[in-house]
């Protein structure tokens, strides 16, 4: 049986401490407006507008996260990004941006569907819950897996979604949508080859 090769990426070096940060920056063009949804305290919005020259917005439901980027000097606004994005206009962004956030949405199918409304592109990242390791720790220990990328417990994890890269292809599949670039990772290593088994989070571009 074939195995993963991992090596290590020279997309693009890492960016604030985070690799998928930095493939996510390869996707975003010049100049291009660019909505962060679930922006946190704005590090990646930030680097964009001040290295990528972008015209930035973000969302985040914290407030003490809303208040940091704010001091950053970014045009952020508290809200629930499951009702958040009503307010804008088809097609008001090149990109919007869902980084780590899918899994912790309440109807994440309806996100999308709204993203991809407001957005010609958008490029959304995940916790891939069929990584091997995730596999093993559940069939191993019988109970919800804890891994170092999934470190909380069933009952005070942020995580209410449970999904996996296969998942995610086949929800675009049936929408009729394009993933036009993935990438994958595992640790900071960029995985070419089974990525479902290997990789432990998914940076997808997806477009109608």
């Amino acid at each position: 049986m074939a195995t993963a090769e991992l090596v290590h990426t020279s997309i693009a070096p890492s960016l604030l401490g985070r690799e998928d940060f930095a493939l996510i920056s390869e996707l975003v063009p010049e100049g291009s407006r660019v909505l962060d949804v679930g922006c946190g305290e704005g590090q990646l919005l930030h680097w964009l507008v001040e290295n990528k020259n972008v015209k930035g917005r973000g969302i985040e439901l914290e407030s003490d996260k809303v208040y940091r980027a704010i001091a950053r000097g970014l045009s952020v606004y508290q809200g629930d990004i499951n009702q958040g994005l009503q307010a804008y206009s088809d097609q008001a962004f090149d990109v919007v941006i869902l980084s780590q956030t899918l899994q912790e949405t309440k109807a994440p199918l309806d996100v999308m569907r709204e993203m991809l409304r407001i957005g010609a592109k958008v490029v959304v990242t995940f916790p891939n819950f069929a990584h091997w390791q995730v596999r093993l720790s559940l069939m191993l220990q019988g109970r919800a897996p804890q891994t170092k990328l999934l470190p909380y417990a069933w009952y005070n994890s942020p995580n209410i979604r449970v999904l996996s890269i296969c998942d995610f292809n086949m929800m675009v599949k049936e929408q009729g949508w394009r993933v036009e670039r993935e990438l994958f990772l595992a640790g900071k290593r960029h995985v070419r080859y089974f990525p479902n088994l290997f990789a432990e989070v998914a940076i997808c571009l997806v477009t109608r």
